[in-house]
Order: C-alpha cells, then sequence, then structure tokens
C-alpha cells in the first residue's frame, strides 16, 4: 500500500523533475552523436583530399597514401567505439531513470522496504492466537481450548518500511525504519473491519566513520540477537518461519537502546567488532506460588496520559492501579548492559557476549508469626537483585548451498530473551527478588537447494531452573518457582460443567488443578520456501510451508492416578505464506 502511494506521488512530483532533467540529457546525447559523425566525415574528406592532391616533391608516394589511409581507418574506428560508449551510457542513464535503485531527495537517498503477506495456521489445540504463537501458553488437557483445533488466516504480518541514507563527506548516515499490524491497542479487535494498529518494529538512525566506529541509536534487534555481519544493524539473522514468535530457543528482543562498536579489517578477508549496547529492561513473568507475605511491588499499569497501556483484566478493566492489571512496566533502576564481539571470514561467523541486569523492588520488611501469620514494619525499603548472563553464536557456510548455526544463552533473569518467555524473576520469603536461572539454545541447518527453493530444519530449547524456599516458620511451605507441594492433579482431567463456560465464550487455554510452572519447553520444525518470482527489478514472490511440534513440560508436583508427576502438553501446527517483496 505504501509503495504504491510513493509510485502515485512520483509520477506526479518525482517523476516529472526527472523527466526535466532526463530532456536536455538525451539532447546532449543526440548533439554529441552527430557532432562525432560531422568529426568523422569532415575527417575522412579531409584525409582522401590530402591523397588525392599531388606534392612538388613526390606525387606518387604510395607511402603517403597508405598512411593517409591508415589514419581514416584509425578515425572510423575512434568514432565508432566513441558513438557505441555515448550510446551505452545513454541506454544506461536511462535505465537509472526508469528503474531507481532508490529515491534520491537532497542528498539522501530513499529505498522503500515492504512486503504483502498473506498467511494462515492451522494448531491442534487452540490458544486463541494469530500468527504468533504463545509459547508458554501451550494448553493441557484439562483446559476448554485443549479438545479444540483452530485455523486462523491474517494478513496482519505485511510490512512498511525505507531504508534512509546520506554520505556527507565525514559520517555516513542512515535511519531505518519498519512496521506491521502485529501490535494489539485496546480496543483492536477482528469483528468486522480488523482494526489492528500500526506497530513499531525498528526506528533507529546511525552515525559511521570511514574507520569502522558506529554509533546507532533507537528501537532495533538487540545485541543478543545473532549478526551476519559484526554486530551491524539490519544484518540480524531471523529463523526461516512464519510464526512472528519465531522459535523456542531464538535469542532475541526489539527494543529501544543506544549502540557503539567499533570494527576493524573488512568482512570478505576478515574482521573483528567489538560492541556495547545499553538498552530498556523489564521483568516479565514474574511467577511465584504460596505467597504469604504480600507487600512488595516492582512494578505498576501504564497511566492515562503517560503513553503506556492502561488495559486491566476483569472486574475492573481499564482501570490504573488494579490488582487485575493484565499490563505493567517495571520501575527499573538501570538499562540492561549488553556487550557482545563478532569475528567474521567468508566461510564463518562467531559472536560471543555478556549481559548485566538488575532487578528491583519495594517492600515492607516481614517476619512470620509461629503459624506463619506475617507482620510488617512501618517503613518500606528497596532491594536490587543483579543478574545476567554469557551468550553466543556460530554459523558456517558450506559454499552457496548451505548453513549451519548454533546460538545459546545462559544465566539468571533471561527469561524474556528468550520466545518462549520463561519467568525472569520469583520471590524470596524476605519479599525480595531472586532472578531464576534459565538457558536456551537453538540449532539450524538451512540449505539452498535450487536459486529457487530453499529447505530447512530447526530445533531449539527453553529451561527454567526449580527456584524454591521453605517460608522460616513450623511447617512453612515451599514458595517459589516450582514447589514441588504444587497440585498437578487435574492436568489431564476433562474440563467439567464448572469451567466457566459461558454464553459461548467461556473457552479458556487455562488448566484446572494443575498448578506447576514451566520446566522446559522445546520445538522442532521444518520447512520449505519457494521463489517463483527472485528479480532484482520486478521483486519476489514466495509460498512457504513450514511444520512445527512443541513440547511443554511442567516441573513435577502432587500427582495424581490420572496425572503423572511432571506433566506436558503438546502442540502441532502448520504455517503457511505467501509474500510478495518489492524490489
Amino acid at each position: 500500500m505504501w509503495a504504491r502511494t510513493v509510485d502515485t506521488v512520483e509520477t506526479a512530483e518525482i517523476a516529472g523533475q526527472r523527466e526535466t532533467l532526463a530532456i536536455p540529457f538525451r539532447g546532449m546525447m543526440k548533439r554529441m552523436t552527430k557532432l562525432a559523425a560531422v568529426l568523422m566525415t569532415a575527417a575522412i574528406f579531409s584525409a582522401q583530399g590530402r591523397a588525392q592532391t599531388p606534392t612538388s616533391t613526390d606525387t606518387g608516394s604510395t607511402s603517403k597514401v597508405d598512411a593517409l589511409q591508415s589514419t581514416v581507418s584509425d578515425l572510423k574506428t575512434s568514432v565508432t567505439s566513441l558513438t557505441e560508449t555515448v550510446v551505452s551510457t545513454q541506454a544506461k542513464v536511462q535505465e537509472q531513470i526508469d528503474s531507481p535503485s532508490a529515491i534520491h531527495y537532497k542528498g539522501i537517498a530513499i529505498t522503500p522496504i515492504a512486503f504483502f503477506a498473506a498467511e494462515g495456521v492451522w494448531r491442534q489445540h487452540s490458544v486463541n492466537s494469530d500468527i504468533n504463537t504463545p509459547l508458554n501458553s501451550i494448553p493441557f488437557p484439562s483446559a476448554n481450548e485443549g479438545h479444540v483445533s483452530e485455523l486462523n488466516f491474517s494478513g496482519r504480518q505485511s510490512r512498511l518500511g525505507g531504508l534512509f541514507e546520506a554520505n556527507p563527506g565525514t559520517y555516513k548516515l542512515s535511519g531505518y525504519f519498519e512496521a506491521d499490524f502485529l501490535g494489539v491497542g485496546t480496543s483492536s479487535n477482528n469483528n468486522q473491519s480488523n482494526s489492528y494498529v500500526l506497530r513499531q518494529r525498528q526506528f533507529w538512525g546511525k552515525a559511521e566513520t570511514q574507520g569502522g566506529f558506529t554509533v546507532t541509536g533507537g528501537q532495533m534487534w538487540s545485541l543478543v540477537t545473532e549478526d551476519r555481519k559484526g554486530t551491524d544493524a539490519r544484518t540480524e539473522i531471523q529463523p526461516n518461519t512464519i510464526d512472528a514468535q519465531y522459535l523456542v530457543g531464538y535469542s532475541w528482543t526489539r527494543q529501544p537502546g543506544f549502540r557503539v562498536q567499533q570494527r576493524w579489517g573488512d568482512y570478505k578477508t576478515g574482521a573483528v567488532t567489538v560492541a556495547m549496547s545499553v538498552e530498556q529492561a523489564q521483568i516479565t513473568n514474574f511467577t511465584a506460588s504460596n505467597i504469604t507475605a504480600t507487600e512488595f511491588f516492582f512494578a505498576g499499569v501504564g497511566q492515562n496520559g503517560g503513553l503506556y497501556n492502561t488495559a486491566a483484566g476483569s472486574p475492573n478493566p481499564n482501570v490504573p492501579g488494579s490488582a487485575s492489571a493484565i499490563s505493567t512496566y517495571a520501575n527499573n533502576v538501570f538499562p540492561d548492559f549488553i556487550v557482545k564481539t563478532a569475528i567474521d571470514y567468508p566461510v564463518f561467523h562467531f559472536e560471543l557476549g555478556a549481559m548485566f541486569r538488575f532487578m528491583r523492588d519495594y517492600y515492607f520488611p516481614v517476619t512470620y508469626g509461629p503459624t506463619g501469620t506475617p507482620s510488617y514494619a512501618t517503613n518500606e525499603i528497596s532491594s536490587t537483585s543483579q543478574a545476567g548472563g554469557v551468550f553466543g553464536a556460530a554459523r558456517a557456510y558450506i559454499g552457496k548451498v548451505a548453513e549451519v548455526a548454533l546460538e545459546g544463552m545462559a544465566g539468571t533473569g533471561l527469561g524474556r530473551y528468550g520466545s518462549s518467555q520463561l519467568a525472569d524473576a520469583t520471590l524470596k520469603p524476605d519479599e525480595t527478588l531472586e532472578p531464576i536461572k534459565t538457558y536456551h539454545g537453538l540449532l539450524s541447518i538451512e540449505t539452498h537447494l535450487t536459486p529457487k527453493l530453499d529447505a530447512y530444519v530447526y530445533y531449539g530449547g527453553e529451561y527454567a531452573q526449580r527456584t524454591v524456599y521453605q517460608l522460616p516458620y513450623t511447617n512453612g511451605p515451599m514458595t517459589g518457582y516450582g514447589p514441588k507441594t504444587l497440585s498437578d492433579t487435574g492436568c489431564y482431567n476433562l474440563p467439567t460443567d464448572t469451567s466457566g463456560l459461558t454464553n459461548g465464550t467461556g473457552g479458556a487455554i487455562a488448566a484446572v488443578s494443575c498448578a506447576s510452572p514451566t520446566r522446559y519447553i522445546q520445538e522442532a520444525m521444518g520447512g520449505v520456501t519457494y521463489k517463483v518470482v527472485n528479480s532484482p527489478k520486478y521483486g519476489k514472490l514466495q509460498y512457504q510451508l513450514t511444520y512445527s511440534y512443541i513440547q511443554r513440560n511442567l516441573w513435577s508436583g502432587v500427582g495424581s492416578a490420572t496425572t503423572p508427576s511432571g506433566p506436558r502438553a503438546t502442540e502441532p501446527m502448520v504455517h503457511v505464506s505467501m509474500r510478495y517483496y518489492i524490489p
């Protein structure tokens, strides 16, 4: 849609300017061609005249005639070559006028970026979702939706964007944006008009020197995401998925931040890049079971006028500060600090990095009575917990036929940097935050069987460690992430008539009597992409098909005859896609 609008404007304005410039240029080319022809004719007649005019010393000298004839022949060759060069140059210039690789505005080259998508997904167990799959919400049999499949079509992943580049001399300047329609506003729905909001994916600016020093700022892929070249923005590698949540085990976020990097060497012969970024911090999927003390907080609901979502769940929707809020924002004390080093050669790419995080909460110091009744101090205080870890990736290129890659991340409080969004933290008995140890990784094998056909397979997994404490009183229960005393007796039971069905809209993915959190999620995915058209001039039309199998395992709790310890749920699903990319 955007690209078509640009064409309309260009017809009315930009194309007119180009035609104004092109008319004198074409006239100049014609005049040069005519001038060359006149010069050639004059030279020929002059040489022939001299050849036919006798001299006072030797009117019959054949050597002079031969020399003149050679000169005439050389002139003919030179003029012919000049004419061919002029015609070739004119054709190239005309091609740039008719099919420019970028739109030029003053000293800026603007490259439109867009694709238009028609996509669909079938899941054996419904998660009430669009193309994205909430990987940590695969339903169990006791959930209503655990017995219902779903089939959804979508055009919301269609993308609009543009690259803006300028080279004033000292610095090369770049600006980039891309957006799609996979955001969720407070009133967006697909009841009739499919009125989904335009979502900001990336908006950033960059300045780089000829010596390889670069500064980038704005919303972009996190530095933890694998890059194809050094740590350069716009070279991030995403798996070949249609699912916009990508794959289990994939390391990524897109968030505001500032990045500086220095590169030594050349990517074609060998290069080393060192980068550092500060990025938006957040605490996601906080999970704590058997909480007795509750006088603490680490986040709040967005406020009206503050541009953060104020949405809350029933019974108090859209009430800031409601206990049933469904969107909260951490009260951060520091950004996330990330450093990474990348090594590039034509046959492989390797990167290794580290992350440092800080999680803060405020609480009233608590003491427990003999029966566990909490009592609180008068004044609240704060506590900051350190988190972080290491990450890396290695990718080998096997000619132009295939590439094999392995990436991973390990540490504490890093759940939000994995596709499954496992919990970042839980709560200690004293109400301070405890980051949860997490590990995740992804193996990729991608083949390019023909110029038009790609085939690929992936396997990824994400793990969150059991993190529990015993409350400090006699027979105090275990609290934290994954206590063994949690009831999983109902995970495999069939839904009952008390599960909340109401007027045809009571379906839910929440399981009944199935309390343990996720221990491990794994996904195997395979697919093919066929490019019907792949032209640098006309763009790319491709069809894609993928099949995924997801398994979600919970930590072991108290089981039953029908639900053994450590229950699990599965989700087979198929994605299809048709996309047209503009050149």
